[in-house]
């Protein structure tokens, strides 16, 4: 079970489900593969709806790999996420939230 106050959020890949958590190692990781964007930036687009692919990608990677999951995005890329990408899209901004925030009603 994800446990929202450590961050947690489930995300069910492939029929196996999976913890997804932003640790400061994933967040360093994130940074990394944002480039030249900053976490606030990606904070600001998620926020006002101006998100891309690729940033739901890469929160999704950091945060299986906060989670200890041992793959990359390219591992991602055929796989199937259940809910399709709706659901990884509001996966990822609830990781993002929960990063930052101390957890409240659902």
């Amino acid at each position: 079970m994800a446990n929202p106050w450590r961050g947690e959020v489930p995300m069910v890949i492939d029929g196996k489900r999976r913890i997804m958590r932003l640790t400061l190692g994933a967040l360093a990781e994130l940074e990394a593969e944002l480039g030249e964007g900053s976490l606030v930036d990606l904070v600001q687009r998620f926020e006002g709806g101006r998100y891309c692919a690729r940033d739901v990608l890469a929160l999704v990677v950091a945060g299986l790999r906060g989670g200890g999951w041992r793959g990359d995005a390219a591992d991602l890329r055929c796989a199937e996420i259940e809910g399709g990408p709706l659901a990884a899209a509001q996966a990822a901004a609830t990781l993002l939230a929960r990063a930052f925030a101390t957890p409240g009603p659902e």
